[in-house]
């Protein structure tokens, strides 16, 4: 857990294919693990993700260790997986979502974006 208050990521993803995570429809999947506080001073640090990771296949975020988060922080994220479904074709699942943030994204009337995978079409 981020103590520090800052937003961090980190991910797991090969480029070897001896030890390419698979799915069970055999896609290349990317896993990031967000950490921390999603909010306006750090909401830029997803957009970060975009642009330093080699997206392929699927990925996959858990925000499990999010601490607290805010409608920048919300609207990061969902741009995050929009500009990958449309800008790399690539699929985008949120899991592991912490009770606190559901609950936010239920009032906000935001759980279709986190519920479910965006595929490209």
């Amino acid at each position: 857990m981020a103590t520090d208050g800052t937003f961090r990521y980190e991910y797991e993803f090969s480029e070897v294919p001896e030890s390419e995570v698979l799915d069970s429809r055999g896609n290349k999947v990317t896993t990031i693990k967000c950490h921390g506080r999603l909010v306006a001073g750090t909401a830029d640090r997803v957009r970060e993700i975009f642009e330093v990771i080699p997206f392929h296949g699927r990925i996959i975020i858990d925000l499990s260790d999010i601490d607290s988060v805010d409608s920048a922080g919300l609207g990061a994220l969902i741009r995050l997986k929009l500009s990958a479904v449309k800008e790399r074709g690539v699929s985008v699942k949120y899991v592991q979502i912490a009770p606190r943030l559901m609950h936010l994204l239920n009032i906000a009337n935001l759980t279709q974006w986190f519920s479910s995978e965006t595929k490209p079409s």
